[in-house]
């Protein structure tokens, strides 16, 4: 064989390496190594939360007060996907028309959509696209996402398992064990989904979120050592706040954060001369104690 020839078929099975990933990377992996969920309605039972209400009731309570339990609405009931299905680079001219391709805001805000079938997205395309807020409102970062999808780095989650701070040999009910995850406890857990940015993987590429990206090069490059539980999981609270509803709870959250000095020095140019009115110079000085850039996501 000529290096010509062997040029071409290295080329060629690049090429099918890299299609066999990207697949992969959409719609093989499902949590647990369970089979891709082939409706919207199999999604939405497979990362059902409330299996986990009974045993966990506190920490359900506070996950269900969370912006992580309604990651796909905005403040007061607000649907931010419902626009730009239907214009802009990512729009549809109908829900059957709508492929994975056409959710990159999936990636962190429903990454389980990535490991479902064709069928999901027209599914969920048909529902954004009537704003049934109700179905809407149920598809969320749950238990699962966080302590099995995104619970471990470098290989799969095992099936059957889930992953915490520590061990327990045996669970109830169908998940078999809890095996401990360091890597939960680390800031590059949370950065997967508020991230680096830009994301290019996507066509058209998507900016979004930079918060692990200015925590890493602006206060952890400056000597910073705290971590994002610190300060958004102090106590194991499953609030992560801030949580944008409760205003006096934000303002409270921000002040800390931001702390704020105002100098004021009133004048009068020219004393006396009435076109001349009353003057003053504000002086604002803002610190930014929250460890990464704000505002952001």
């Amino acid at each position: 064989m000529n290096g010509s020839a062997l040029y071409k078929k290295v080329v060629l099975l690049g090429a099918a390496v890299a299609a066999l990933s990207l697949c992969g990377a959409v719609w093989v992996w499902a949590a647990g190594g369970q089979a891709p969920a082939q409706s919207l309605a199999e999604l939405l039972e497979r990362y059902d939360s409330k299996r986990c209400q009974e045993c966990h009731t506190e920490i359900y309570e506070q996950w269900s007060r969370s912006h992580h339990a309604r990651s796909l609405m905005g403040l007061d009931g607000f649907s931010f996907m419902s626009k730009y299905l239907r214009k802009g680079p990512l729009a549809v001219n109908k829900p059957q028309d709508a492929t994975l391709a056409n959710f990159p805001c999936a990636k962190c805000h429903l990454p389980q959509l990535m490991s479902a079938g064709p069928k999901v997205a027209q599914e969920l395309a048909e529902v954004i696209w009537r704003d049934d807020k109700a179905v809407v409102g149920r598809l969320n970062i749950g238990c699962l996402v966080c302590h099995q999808d995104k619970a471990v780095v470098h290989h799969r989650p095992e099936p059957g398992v889930l992953y915490g701070p520590k061990a327990l040999p045996e669970h109830e009910g169908e998940i078999k064990a809890v095996r401990k995850s360091s890597f939960m406890a680390s800031p590059a857990f949370c950065g997967q989904c508020h991230g680096m940015g830009p994301n290019f993987e996507f066509t058209p590429p998507v900016q979004c979120a930079t918060l692990y990206g200015s925590y890493l090069n602006g206060y952890v490059a400056d000597g910073g050592s705290r971590t994002c539980l610190d300060c958004h999981m102090s106590g194991a609270d499953h609030t992560f706040p801030p949580d944008f509803s409760d205003k006096e709870a934000t303002a409270k959250l921000y002040r800390a954060a931001l702390p704020m000095e105002v100098e004021a020095l009133p004048y009068t140019f020219h004393p006396g001369h009435k076109e001349n009115a009353p003057q003053v110079v504000v002086g604002v000085t803002i610190q930014n104690r929250a460890g990464h850039r704000i505002p952001d996501g």
